[in-house]
């Protein structure tokens, strides 16, 4: 049988239209009117003022840290559940990332940790230039309450919200409650340019900016003339051609990846041991993937022998991230835990899996996935 993935691509069939006419333009390289085109239409989705698109999600994270003026000895609070792009940007500034934890009701950011790590933080005169705040396999984290101790503190926040490109919370769109809202578009995501990003905002100078920094910073001059250090970050003409057809197709999209965590939920919710990483009230995730927890004490078997028995059927399943406080790259990070005694993120780390949830995957190959764990369960 074929490769089962976790998330592969989901074609919308109308990306050569826009391709094809970038061609008959001969506007290959960046900038163009797909470009143009895409970024008035993630901001119109988004009902955000405008967006700026990039080479990825991780390009945009960094410009928003350069548009902050982080630079070497100041601090970036940042969720510590996350893959390593929500970080390593801190590491590129030559600042400070402190971690924090996570809650068990979104999986996502601890308000209980963050306080505590703002309160210490003016405590010792120093505080955070940003808060990165990751809404986690589409879910979004309790950002309401998140952004008011932020600003409590005057604290500006990045929402990186590269998975959660379509959910909602409390009717709005996530990724649009921060200063700056940051998508990604690789190949594993809901809708993709086969690589790429933005960089939303309700201020237009912090994306005249970004755009800016993102085009080698080039000043304006008929020569070639530059007073600062830039990025070769823009999304190129046929990418954003792609994302225009992929983003018409994004509302159904979701549909389908709540469609599979659906089937999931159905066949295994009742299962003593068994968790699913849950929707917070009056929030809609894009389920971009289907994320649970496995307590071998209850159900007889791990989630390391989950991965292994599909591995066999060349089916795709993945543990949890593992916390940026627990990479090497980030040990001595001062870290925030959820509670005294209790991180969050290492029992979700150590107890979580992600089973297959692409958007194209059908009801007979998810049956297929459903029935080898039911196997192993059985037994």
């Amino acid at each position: 049988m074929g490769r089962l993935f976790l998330s592969s691509p989901h074609m919308s069939g109308n990306e050569q239209k826009y391709i094809q006419e970038a061609f008959d333009l001969n506007w290959v390289a960046p900038l163009g009117n797909n470009v143009d085109g895409f970024e008035q239409e993630i901001a119109s989705y988004n009902s955000v003022n405008g967006a700026a698109v990039v080479t990825s999600g991780t390009a945009a994270i960094h410009l928003a840290l350069r548009h902050l003026n982080v630079e070497s000895g100041d601090t970036v609070l940042c969720s510590s559940l996350t893959f390593v792009a929500s970080a390593n940007p801190i590491l590129y500034q030559g600042a400070n990332p402190i971690l924090i934890d996570s809650e068990m009701d979104t999986w996502n950011m601890s308000p209980n940790a963050l306080s505590r790590a703002l309160e210490d933080a003016k405590t010792n005169g120093k505080l955070p230039k940003a808060v990165i705040i990751v809404n986690l396999y589409g879910q979004s984290a309790r950002i309401e309450e998140l952004m008011n101790i932020c600003d409590s503190y005057g604290v500006p926040v990045i929402e990186d919200a590269a998975e959660s490109l379509g959910s909602e919370y409390k009717g709005r769109k996530s990724g649009t409650f921060g200063m700056y809202g940051i998508f990604s578009f690789n190949g594993n995501k809901i809708i993709t340019t086969s690589g790429g990003g933005a960089l939303v905002s309700n201020e237009e100078e912090i994306l005249n900016k970004a755009r800016f920094l993102a085009t080698q910073a080039r000043d304006s001059a008929v020569h070639y003339q530059h007073s600062e250090i830039g990025y070769n970050y823009r999304m190129s003409n046929i990418v954003a051609g792609i994302g225009r057809a992929q983003l018409e197709v994004l509302d159904k999209r979701v549909e389908q990846r709540r469609s599979v965590f659906k089937r999931y939920h159905e066949a295994f919710s009742s299962i003593p041991g068994i968790k699913f990483q849950p929707e917070l009230p009056d929030t809609k995730s894009n389920r971009w993937l289907t994320a649970l927890t496995i307590d071998p004490n209850q159900t007889g078997i791990s989630r390391h022998d989950i991965i292994d028995r599909l591995a066999e059927d060349n089916i795709e399943a993945r543990p949890v991230w593992k916390p940026m406080h627990l990479q090497p790259l980030f040990d001595g990070v001062a870290y925030y835990p959820h509670e005294e005694r209790n991180s969050v993120s290492d029992y979700l780390f150590e107890y979580g899996l992600c089973l297959p949830s692409g958007s194209n995957m059908s009801e007979k190959e998810q049956e297929r996935v459903i029935g080898i764990i039911n196997t192993l369960l059985n037994k």
